[in-house]
């Protein structure tokens, strides 16, 4: 057994004087939350909240998020963050697979969670019922065991049930290492996360807060304008976004640009569109793209700051304590060759919660098989391509559907798109884009003859669909699985000339 000091009982006696994070004007140093954090872990002892607890949150970005998430730790509890845009059926699914004994949540999300709470009140905690209890006897761990589990977090669950992905003391103190090794750390650094922290983005970064000793500024949801002012006001200097944050950064900088100590834009979240990193490149924006999962506890991939311009679209190479190849039909890809990507690390799941099953599915070997699509050129970079469950197969041609997204969102009057493949009777399947129209006029046939000039006949959409929003989780990742549910009754799908 290897074990580590309390992240935060560490950290809070090392710089207990410096800021630990930021939310709105209201600042926190390490040592106030250390001692928020204990006070918090006595009141949820005396509600009966014990070491190995299983233990629930469902709560917005707020001062006592980060309080009772570090309060569980100080227990030795083990937390499951729930996504706030389940419904009470799903959430209700995900505590009983977890075996939840107790869920913490904001008191106005208790009347969402319906029939759930008339069935199991007196397993329901809200956070002003935490803060108005007496506060009992609790011994506050002052080690981790680096390969117990921490977080467990849902996936998505693009195909049947959702699985609980496991992730560890150790998962969390790598994935911080491995991000630290990459970026480095410099004395100002001040990350600003406007993603959930109930998302590994999110939790991820207050994790490299607390063992940085780096300040975080966390804001309860995203807004453009206040992730920019803060750039500007607050010394930010790393934020991490997904494309569509990115479009939004954008689009409400203008001809401004960001202050010199500004360093890193990590996006993630799936590939970014071509025409917005050269984009960012003109406005002096150092953008990084990365990739990552809930189950490699948020990055395993990210460019390397001297290969940023050089290798445009490029997720990098694996962060240094991790390893990565590309498997096609059982042997090892080659360079160029597209095929499932397929990581090892230390900051990977060690298996998904009480799911045997899908555990030795993804896990073979110590090599973790991520279902993405990817390959890696003849320098060894990682270019994502797409996920697999998203792979279009035409006519026994393979689209992806990230690659029209990125051309089409080189057109001017389109603000953002998503594209899925429908069933068609003589090729298989055919994309199918729907599109989110900019401020300027745009329609079907003119933006299918700019697709035409720049892809192959099989990869043109058979159609363009104008909608007012796409489907996104809390994270803004695009759902390609709901995009079928904006598809007119009336569509006749036919196969489109090749």
């Amino acid at each position: 057994m290897v074990t580590v000091p309390n992240f935060l009982v560490k950290r809070a006696s090392l710089t207990p004087n410096r800021i630990a994070y930021e939310i709105e004007e209201e600042k926190v140093t390490f040592a106030d939350l250390h001692n928020q954090a204990t006070i918090i872990a006595g009141k949820l002892a005396f509600l009966g909240v014990k070491k190995g607890d299983i233990i629930s949150i469902f709560m917005k970005n707020s001062i006592e998020l980060v309080e009772v998430i570090f309060a569980l730790k100080h227990i030795g509890a083990i937390t499951v963050l729930h996504n706030l845009r389940l419904t009470s059926q799903e959430l209700a699914f995900q505590m009983e697979d977890a075996g939840t004994r107790f869920l913490i949540t904001d008191e106005e999300r208790i009347a969402h969670l319906n029939d759930y709470l008339l069935i199991h009140q007196e397993n329901i905690l809200s956070i002003k019922k935490v803060k108005q209890s007496s506060e009992g006897a609790v011994v506050i761990q002052e080690e981790f065991d680096l390969d117990s589990v921490d977080t467990i977090m849902y996936t998505s669950g693009t195909t049947g049930h959702p699985k609980g992905v496991k992730q560890t003391y150790g998962n969390h103190f790598w994935s911080a290492t491995g991000s630290a090794l990459n970026l480095g750390l410099h004395e100002n650094d001040a990350w600003l996360a406007a993603v959930p922290l109930f998302h590994i983005s999110g939790l991820s970064i207050l994790m490299r807060g607390v063992i940085y000793g780096m300040r975080v500024i966390l804001h309860e949801r995203f807004d453009g304008q206040k992730v920019n002012l803060d750039i500007r006001d607050k010394g930010v200097t790393i934020v991490s976004v997904v494309s569509t944050m990115l479009r939004t950064l954008l689009d409400e900088l203008g001809e401004k640009k960001y202050p010199s100590t500004f360093r890193c834009m990590l996006v993630g979240g799936g590939p970014v569109p071509l025409p917005m990193l050269e984009e960012c490149e003109k406005k002096e924006i150092p953008v990084f793209q990365t990739y990552g999962m809930t189950e490699t506890c948020s990055q395993i991939v990210t460019l390397s700051p001297e290969a940023a311009l050089t290798k445009i679209g490029s997720a990098g190479k694996a962060l240094f304590p991790c390893q990565l190849k590309i498997m096609d039909e059982g042997k090892e890809a080659a360079a160029g060759h597209a095929g499932e990507i397929v990581v090892k690390g230390p900051n990977v799941t060690p298996g998904y919660f009480q799911n045997v099953g899908a555990t030795n599915k993804a896990m073979k070997d110590g090599w973790f098989h991520t279902g993405d699509i990817g390959f890696l050129d003849e320098d060894g970079f990682l270019f994502v391509l797409d996920r697999r469950s998203d792979l279009i197969i035409s006519g026994g041609e393979n689209v992806y559907p990230a690659e029209i997204e990125s051309v089409l969102l080189a057109h001017p009057g389109i603000k953002d798109v998503g594209v899925t493949g429908v069933d068609e009777v003589k090729w298989g399947q055919v994309p199918i884009a729907f599109v989110v129209k900019g401020q300027s006029k745009v329609m079907e046939e003119e933006v299918l003859q700019f697709v035409s000039q720049r892809l192959a006949g099989y990869k043109v959409p058979k159609r363009i669909i104008l909608v007012d929003s796409l489907p996104r989780n809390a994270a803004n990742k695009l759902l390609r699985r709901k995009l079928v549910e904006l598809l007119p009754v009336e569509l006749d799908v036919r196969g489109p000339t090749k």
